[in-house]
């Protein structure tokens, strides 16, 4: 029986073939589907990984297994094969886009800045800051998101708390690279883009015009107030549809899917590296049809199997 959070034979047979083969110079890896379902249960219940179930295997090769494919970018393929999973449901190209803050915990900070490099095997993925930004609300990390017409993650950032929306806009419209099932190049243009104030400034409209995008960005107030000011030298408001605009709630539901998982609610990660591909493997989670056994017993109208020592660690 499929536990609860744990992947079903479904999310398997579509994950599997893109991990590493088990084995090597050290000898037989342990079993990688029960290696995942652990990180799975780290990321749902938000516990320290010394407090890993023994059912999981030790903790410390869970967290090795998910610093060494954060490394070698297994997670990012994980994501791509759910993205063009023939599950029915093609990718929707109406994209919306927007930003979400997360607290950092204390155990967050303190990264080792230095005696590594982002090469390293000591610290793959090491960056400056590591995405950690401080404010008066504390220490903090912003996920920025692309979501397609259905809420699906397509691509996500990770900046400090306290950097803006806009700057990032065209950076996941970039990171945006979906491998649909007909032959062709990977696509990458949306037909509809949809974001909040935020991104409503002069020089994103002109990047997106010039790019073939059809955008729909409501204006700011001070904007409307200045071109009314300049009477008909201010020009023609730009396109608006309320209808197209209405759909912009996907991309807040889903990060209320993200936030379900409490590792990902609160960032525990020291790398920024790891904390994205925790990110990658819940999005691959969203994408994948009864991923879970939570969700395949939702599916089925049955209550979810619970164990004693998961009601124990999760309340």
């Amino acid at each position: 029986m499929v536990r609860r959070g744990e992947l079903t034979d479904e999310a398997w047979a579509v994950i599997a073939p893109l991990l590493p083969e088990p084995g090597g110079a050290r000898g037989r890896w342990r079993d990688h589907r029960q290696v995942i379902n652990g990180i799975l249960w780290k990321l749902r219940t938000g516990a320290p990984w010394h407090d890993l179930p023994e059912r999981f295997g030790p903790w410390k090769t869970c967290h090795e297994r998910l610093r060494r494919w954060t490394a070698d970018g297994t997670w990012d393929r994980v994501l791509a094969a759910a993205q063009v999973h023939d599950d029915g449901t093609p990718v929707q190209w109406t994209i919306s886009i927007d930003s979400s803050i997360v607290r950092a915990h204390q155990h967050a900070a303190g990264a080792r800045k230095k005696g590594g490099s982002p090469t390293s095997p000591a610290t793959p993925g090491a960056q400056d800051g590591e995405a950690i930004g401080r404010s008066r609300g504390g220490l903090s990390t912003k996920i920025h998101l692309a979501v397609d017409g259905r809420g699906r993650p397509l691509s996500i950032l990770l900046t400090p708390g306290q950097a803006g929306d806009n700057p990032q806009l065209l950076a996941l419209l970039d990171a945006i690279c979906v491998n649909e099932p007909r032959p062709g190049r990977p696509r990458k243009r949306p037909e509809v883009l949809i974001a909040d104030k935020g991104y409503a400034h002069d020089s994103t409209r002109r990047a997106l015009r010039h790019r073939g995008v059809r955008h729909v960005i409501p204006e700011r107030s001070d904007q409307v107030a200045r071109r009314a000011a300049k009477g008909s030298a201010g020009g023609r408001p730009p396109a608006f549809d309320k209808v197209i605009y209405r759909k912009r709630n996907v991309v807040e539901r889903c990060f209320n899917r993200f936030k379900q998982w409490r590792d990902l609610a609160t960032r525990y990660a020291k790398r920024a590296s790891l904390y994205r591909a925790s990110l990658f493997l819940i999005a691959a989670v969203i994408w994948l049809p009864c991923s879970t056994g939570q969700a395949l017993a939702r599916r089925r109208g049955e209550r979810p199997s619970r164990s004693r020592e998961c009601d124990a660690n999760t309340g």
